[in-house]
């Protein structure tokens, strides 16, 4: 080219550096150039982690719309910050030899913490977020953003355990810390480590002099790399690792997907001959995928959504996943159970009839005896999973109902005699008890466990509540208020009716279940 080759760049120190490389490697082939410093979103917005800004691409975006308007020629990236799709118009030119691929645990004071239950780690990427937290899942995350030098900075004068780094940021810019060691365990970003050059698609010229500094094994592995992340449809908003590499003719790769929390984790490696990588990258993604890695996509993608729907019952995986695709569910249990220590004077004499209402009641006996001391003539239950359980550990059911009320209703007419043990809770609806003793049945009741309200707060978009006891609908309005516009969907008629004291709209489920109150709420999002 007769004109120098302007190099955009980020102006951060580290950014600066790679250009600086780049524009040594053209130099050094006889090509002239100029650097062109810009300063990108992620660099001006430090306050919120990349995840939060909402821009793809927050590193390079700047350079990209630069480069379209004709005011560079190339632009150099950290491989790692660049979208897997590239903007139309601009294509990949070249990639650097890659550098050290490691993260890197910056630590204050030593590294006894490591073995501790209570430490404080700092990091702005939810993958390393992610992967520590699978590794020590009692330490405590705290988020960190800046460029190499104010992170070391902020770390020195924190009350934190340590942070964690790129090892090739630190390397470059020749301030790594004594006290540091390599993460090798941790599989790092897609990219990490590697230097890539864009250009206009129109330009072939420029192209064909970046090619002159393209490193071809780099190339390759980075490529699988970014194939994989791309297949996930992951971005820095997601905690996936790709690491790839070549050695004496073989292809290897190891990639990993987290949940944000880090509690869940899958994982694959492979290895293939050299030549027969280019469908290395689909394999992996479909290994991940076909081991629950779209349920786990698609939970981080509802993760940026604001939550419209919360459980009082902490919810199962699978029961996440029956809901409406516009459901962005929370949960958490509303009541917390204990299970009280019973004597054998509770089985003196043997009850002929008894009556569970719950599977906590019956959870309880079992804690207490055996099955072969419960070994009641009548048994009556609410519920049908509550019957599931009776008849699973205990003896066959004589008469099961959806509600107490019913089930009241149903001894008045059939019991054998005039006498019933009711296994409870200390928290419990009058209702049964006094239908029985209004007909001359004598209710003796066993508490057999007790419930604690435990609610949380929840936040102001949550409007539709899921419900499935009296006690979890006043454990609810202890810590929340009950707005015109929020909906109860309740588990059974007991439940309702309780609901129906404060909530203006309530719903009610068809059969006693968990899931039937998830088909009912979807039935809403459907409506």
């Amino acid at each position: 080219m007769s004109k120098p080759i302007r190099i955009g760049t980020r102006d951060s120190e580290l950014a600066l550096w790679q250009a600086k490389i780049v524009q040594s490697q053209l130099e050094h082939l006889g090509h002239q150039t100029v650097l062109v410093p810009v300063k990108s979103t992620g660099d001006i917005v430090l306050d919120k982690p990349i995840y939060e800004l909402g821009i793809t691409g927050v590193f390079t975006k700047t350079l990209d719309m630069a480069m379209l308007a004709g005011q560079i020629d190339i632009a150099v990236h950290s491989f790692k910050d660049v979208p897997t799709v590239l903007p139309k118009g601009i294509v990949q030119a070249a990639v650097i030899k890659r550098g050290n691929v490691r993260d890197c645990l910056v630590f204050n004071d030593n590294e006894e913490f490591l073995s501790q239950r209570e430490a404080i780690i700092a990091t702005g990427s939810l993958r390393r977020r992610a992967q520590w937290l699978n590794r020590y899942p009692t330490h405590t995350i705290v988020g960190l953003r800046g460029n190499v030098n104010s992170r070391l900075e902020k770390l020195e004068n924190s009350d934190w355990n340590g942070a964690i780094f790129a090892a090739a940021g630190l390397g470059r810019l020749d301030i790594k810390p004594d006290e540091s060691f390599n993460l090798e365990w941790m599989v790092p970003a897609p990219a990490q480590g590697a230097i890539m050059v864009t250009a206009l698609e129109s330009d072939q010229d420029v192209q064909t002099i970046c090619a002159e500094i393209n490193h071809e094994e780099t190339q390759i592995a980075t490529g699988i790399e970014r194939k994989f992340l791309n297949l996930l449809e992951g971005g820095c908003s997601a905690p996936i690792g790709g690491l790839c590499f070549i050695k004496e003719e073989e292809v290897h790769f190891q990639g990993v997907l987290l949940s944000l929390d880090g509690t869940k984790k899958i994982e694959v490696q492979r290895t293939v001959a050299l030549g027969a990588h280019h469908d290395l990258a689909q394999f992996c993604a479909d290994y991940i995928i076909e081991r629950g890695g779209t349920r786990l996509m698609d939970d981080l993608k509802k993760s940026t959504k604001p939550v419209n729907v919360y459980s009082t019952k902490s919810l199962t995986d699978d029961q996440k996943q029956l809901f409406h695709e516009d459901v962005v569910v929370d949960s958490s249990d509303f009541i917390k159970i204990s299970f009280n220590r019973l004597t054998s004077k509770v089985l003196r004499p043997l009850p002929k009839n008894v009556i569970f209402t719950s599977k906590n009641a019956v959870e309880s006996l079992l804690t207490n005896f055996s099955s072969e001391e419960l070994k009641f003539k009548n048994i009556y239950c609410v519920g049908i999973r509550t019957k599931r359980l009776v008849e699973r550990r205990i003896g066959k059911v004589k008469h099961t109902e959806n509600n107490a009320k019913a089930l009241a209703q149903h001894l008045v007419e059939y019991i054998e005699g005039t006498e019933i043990t009711y296994f409870c809770s200390d928290i419990r609806l009058d209702e049964l008890p006094t239908i029985l003793a209004k007909n001359h049945i004598d209710v003796k009741e066993v508490i057999a466990y007790e419930t604690k309200y435990d609610a949380q707060h929840i936040d102001e978009t949550a409007k539709h509540i899921m419900f499935y006891s009296p006690s979890t609908v006043q454990s609810f309005k202890r810590e929340n208020v009950v707005e015109d516009d929020m909906i109860a969907f309740c588990i059974g008629d007991t439940t309702a009716k309780e609901a129906k004291k404060d909530f203006k709209e309530v719903r009610v489920a068809k059969m006693p279940s968990v899931e039937s109150v998830v088909k009912l709420v979807n039935q809403y999002y459907k409506d």
